[in-house]
């Protein structure tokens, strides 16, 4: 809860940012030792709330230091939660630029057990939607990475199992809570929501002004042929999507992250590119490519030339681009690659 939550239960707002700093500041699950509270308070807190860590099934360890949660939520749901560490620590990655700087870790945390919107590239889409998370656990999720991380965790990206705009607000109460001073004390700016383009939800996201940002899942820029790849496309058409990001971008003053899931001989080609070029407004986005992950829908990943000519294209257009590393392979930790499976995978690490 948020400090201002805590009213029907008869909390002050001093005395709530008292219980947030307790509970999700400092992790602890006895609120009895909180001073300056009265013990009415803190029973009647108690009694209509919980303090309980999720409960962890398993973390699987890759070699690159990427670590793979699986949690079991109330009534059996399962999700997962992926820790990310900056920098990367595969063997032999160059890390000279964090000479100097604060290693961290960035937690990519689930919205939903399960997903409704069946991208084609996805795993957890296969499963199908469950439920939808409370606020609690999605904060939750980074409590328990934090709990037992030997760095700080700096960054929450809303990018696990889910489409977080379809559970809006208990996503945006859960970046509420990360990011306040007496709760998870997490730099807003250093909390990303993704969405594969809930187009009324982007609308009232960017009215409300949040912080957070935002970034959308695009895949390709021709509507006809996004279809099949993401059938959000019936709903929220692609003129109607990118028109939302625009006026995003202007109303924060700050471009919107679009990310690019690159499948090989489907959407990778200099046309492709083009496209792209066309539809976005390269004052107002960064595109971030993502190599495809897994085995979901039969895709492959790019081929180095082809990847080479579809960066030229951006390069020429001045569309500013990033290319994500797909970390935790091994592990099943990668972007699309959330399923929530309680198999262990041969040479996981078990930790």
């Amino acid at each position: 809860m948020l400090p201002d939550q805590y009213a029907p239960l008869g909390v002050t707002e001093e005395v709530g940012r008292k219980l947030l700093a307790a509970a999700v500041g400092r992790g602890e699950q006895d609120l009895g030792s909180i001073r300056g509270v009265r013990r009415a308070v803190l029973e009647a807190v108690e009694s209509a709330t919980s303090a309980a860590p999720l409960r962890v099934v398993r973390r699987e360890r890759a070699g690159d230091g990427f670590v793979k949660y699986l949690f079991e939520l109330d009534g059996g749901a399962q999700v997962e939660a992926v820790r990310i560490p900056v920098p990367c620590e595969a063997p032999g990655a160059d890390v000279s630029a964090y000479a100097g700087k604060e290693k961290k870790y960035i937690v990519c945390v689930s919205s939903q057990a399960g997903c409704a919107l069946a991208c084609a590239f996805c795993a957890t889409g296969r499963l199908g939607f469950s439920r939808n998370l409370a606020a609690h656990e999605i904060v939750g999720q980074v409590l328990e990475v934090r709990r037992e991380a030997d760095r700080p965790v700096r960054g929450v990206v809303f990018m696990g199992m889910g489409e977080p705009f379809l559970n809006y607000d208990p996503v945006i109460a859960a970046a509420r809570i990360l990011s306040h001073p007496c709760g998870g004390a997490i730099d807003g700016r250093a909390i990303t929501i993704s969405t594969a383009g809930i187009v009324p939800a982007i609308r009232r996201y960017t009215a409300e002004g949040h912080k957070f940002r935002l970034a959308v899942s695009l895949t390709q820029a021709d509507a006809a042929r996004r279809l099949p790849l993401m059938p959000i496309e019936r709903m929220h058409p692609t003129h109607e999507l990118v028109a939302a990001m625009h006026d995003h971008a202007r109303a924060r003053r700050t471009r919107v992250l679009v990310e690019y899931v690159l499948l090989g001989g489907v959407n990778d080609s200099p046309g492709d590119a083009e496209a792209l070029a066309r539809l976005l407004d390269a004052r107002l986005v960064k595109l971030d490519l993502i190599d495809v992950n897994g085995e979901v829908g039969g895709f492959r990943r790019s081929t180095r030339e082809a990847r080479s000519a579809f960066l030229d294209v951006l390069s020429r257009a001045g569309i500013p681009f990033g290319i994500r590393y797909s970390g935790g392979q091994e592990v099943a930790a990668g972007c699309g690659q959330l399923a929530a499976s309680s198999e262990q995978r041969a040479g996981a690490r078990i930790v």
